[in-house]
């Protein structure tokens, strides 16, 4: 699958990949940099950090493709000196070569961009330490398969649009994910609809509608 994968690049500037077989980017092509920034950094992670005091924190994304979403992420929790446990989930991860010619090293400090790429392949076999900071898993399974007995401080839900994988949308799938949210914990998502609404607050979580990334006008955020 992977030798079909293209490099392309979106509207801020910023690279993402784009999947024939799925039909779709792995980013908003209206910016892959700023969809991550907006969706996952400050409507997750920083909106979390700001209910609480904490110096360490748990993050579980949902769809860890590029690894954008994690190196942005890494790179803030290093610089605020906050403990990061970050476990991503993928089913069909990109090999080392793809990964390495994303160019996403400008975005990250380059201690982070040579930790990652250096311990990308261990990741994906187990728990890797990657500096005094931050420890990286990738598990290689489907969303339904995966097992955790960590509760997570925020969830980042970046799987595919409905339309192109509907069996990651649907009831099954987000109440498999939201069972690893911990109480008071962050689900994001650069996706709104009124079923995945209608789920969340099913599960007991309070939904937030909020500003969207370039190209969407809203987004969802919930707190369990």
């Amino acid at each position: 699958m992977n030798n079909e994968l293209t490099i392309v690049q979106t509207a801020d500037g910023s690279n993402t990949i784009y999947n024939p077989q799925v039909g779709e980017t792995y980013h908003s092509r209206h910016g892959a940099l700023q969809e991550s920034q907006h969706v996952f950094l400050q409507s997750g992670l920083q909106y979390f950090l700001e209910t609480t005091s904490t110096q360490q924190i748990s993050i579980l994304e949902v769809g860890f493709g590029t690894g954008l979403n994690f190196l942005l992420t890494a790179d803030f929790c290093m610089g605020q000196k906050i403990n990061l446990e970050y476990t991503g989930i993928e089913a069909y991860p990109l090999n080392h070569e793809m990964i390495s010619d994303t160019g996403y090293e400008q975005y990250t400090s380059p201690e982070i961009w040579r930790e990652f790429i250096t311990n990308y392949p261990s990741a994906l076999h187990s728990s890797t330490k990657l500096n005094p900071y931050c420890q990286l898993q990738i598990a290689n399974c489907q969303l339904l398969n995966f097992q955790s007995d960590t509760q997570f401080d925020v969830i980042y839900f970046d799987a595919f649009a409905a339309i192109h994988q509907p069996e990651m949308w649907n009831e099954e799938a987000i109440g498999h994910t939201v069972k690893f949210l911990k109480p008071g914990g962050v689900f994001v998502t650069y996706a709104i609809t009124g079923n995945l609404k209608r789920m969340l607050k099913g599960l007991g979580l309070q939904i937030q509608k909020i500003p969207g990334a370039a190209g969407k006008r809203e987004m969802l955020r919930a707190v369990k």
